[in-house]
């Protein structure tokens, strides 16, 4: 959105919050300037607390201290501005907490000494083609243009994302990722905190944005609110960097009613309270109903599979123990061919190579009992609810036969061709 609103032009309005919105689309919406994003555990102590005054007047105010919020500060910070950063919850990082697999970027250092050819227009391609062909070809082309600049940005401050892996829908192997395995939003939010902590950067938690304050029919502030007492900001440029609605079914259920029962890997601040502010004062919302479902989540705990751990060489088994798709099509798509699935549901399957690579195995799923073994393939098989063994050992057999004897996948899967061999197996 831009800096021009349909508010009254009244000399002081302060445009109260709009209840009936309460939150995931992962968007940073700005009023008056655009905000700097990054795609996002929370570090130990929790809590950005420096030395944030109460209120006051700043050069910027930047709501939310997710990735992209913490990184609009460093950035305005670094240009010379004086900045507060706001954040609701008691923790920074918002759904940053939760990002798993990597960063996407081409024409990086990393492709290059690994021999991948990519592009800034295949990375564009395969943006626009994942996003059904409905996204801004002016704002894909600016986000690859600028995804090399961004790993570069980050390595200079600390945050080096030196292993490369495939994600969903890319040609080429492009998304970076830490080079021990940690999920990339840990790690980014914790560089990112120490990085605010250190420089000083005002920020306050437990500080929920009640309302934009206009003066002259533009952002002049905000009111915000720690339960106890309300707390006036005032600063020409209010960067909000609030992300989406995921944790709120509510309003999921608004734009997909089949929606109101999903689990939700968001964080539980994910409550659209952004999109309400900013729409109170005139903003207008695009793409709201493109909400994303992602297609590795298990459903009894919400703990989200990462989709690096199917780039590095798991494949998806049904209950009848077949394989069924290219598991490195676009997210959703892997959705749907699982929809239609016996139950709807299906394995993650892999070997100690991918166990391995990614520490989430370990640390999330396999601290909750969640990760099931074998040191053979019908040791593994016979741990698996509703699993025919024989379709089991087939369909990796299979899988594995085409790779090792150059045949095509029998379901077109052409990146991240990694045999199931090295035991133990895992799923």
């Amino acid at each position: 959105m831009n800096g021009q609103t349909n508010a009254p032009q009244h000399a002081h309005t302060t445009i109260s919050r709009r209840t009936f919105l309460a939150g995931s689309l992962g968007l940073g919406l700005a009023a008056m300037l655009p905000g700097v994003g990054l795609t996002g555990c929370a570090p130990q102590n929790g809590s950005a607390q420096t030395a944030a005054k109460d209120e006051g007047e700043f050069d910027i105010i930047v709501v939310g201290a997710g990735g992209a919020g913490m990184t609009a500060a460093l950035s305005a910070q670094e240009a010379g501005a004086n900045v507060v950063l706001l954040e609701k919850m008691a923790v920074v990082g918002g759904n940053t907490n939760f990002a798993e697999g990597g960063m996407n970027a081409s024409q990086t250092a990393l492709q290059k000494e690994e021999g991948i050819e990519d592009s800034n227009e295949l990375f564009a391609q395969d943006t626009f083609v994942g996003g059904k062909e409905l996204g801004d070809k002016e704002l894909i082309r600016y986000m690859c243009e600028n995804s090399n600049a961004a790993i570069e940005r980050l390595a200079e401050r600390g945050m080096h994302l030196t292993k490369i892996s495939t994600s969903g829908g890319a040609s080429v192997p492009r998304i970076h990722r830490p080079e021990d395995g940690s999920a990339v939003g840990g790690y980014l939010v914790t560089h990112m905190h120490d990085l605010c902590t250190e420089r000083g950067i005002g920020a306050r938690t437990n500080m929920n944005v009640e309302s934009l304050i206009m003066e002259d029919g533009k952002i002049a502030g905000l009111v915000a609110s720690d339960g106890k007492k309300e707390y006036t900001f005032k600063a020409p440029v209010v960067i909000l960097a609030t992300g989406g609605f995921g944790a709120n079914h509510e309003m999921l259920a608004q734009y997909r009613p089949e929606l109101i029962d999903a689990v939700t890997t968001n964080q539980p601040g994910a409550q659209g309270d952004g999109i309400a502010i900013a729409t109170d004062i005139g903003a207008d919302t695009v793409d709201l109903e493109h909400i994303q479902v992602h297609p590795t989540v298990e459903q009894s705990t919400s703990i989200l599979l990462s989709e690096g751990i199917r780039g590095d060489g798991a494949i998806l088994i049904n209950a009848e123990g077949n394989r069924f798709t290219n598991e490195l099509l676009t997210r959703d798509k892997v959705t749907a061919a699982e929809w239609e699935q016996p139950g709807g549901w299906a394995y993650a399957v892999f070997d100690q190579h991918v166990y391995d690579d990614n520490k989430s195995i370990k640390e999330k799923f396999e601290k909750q009992g969640l990760l099931l073994s074998g040191t053979t393939l019908e040791e593994l098989a016979s741990s698996m609810d509703e699993i025919d063994p024989a379709n089991f050992i087939s369909a990796v057999t299979t899988y594995n036969d085409c790779i090792e004897q150059g045949l095509d996948d029998p379901f077109g899967r052409t990146a991240s061709l990694n045999p199931i061999v090295n035991a133990p197996f895992y799923a």
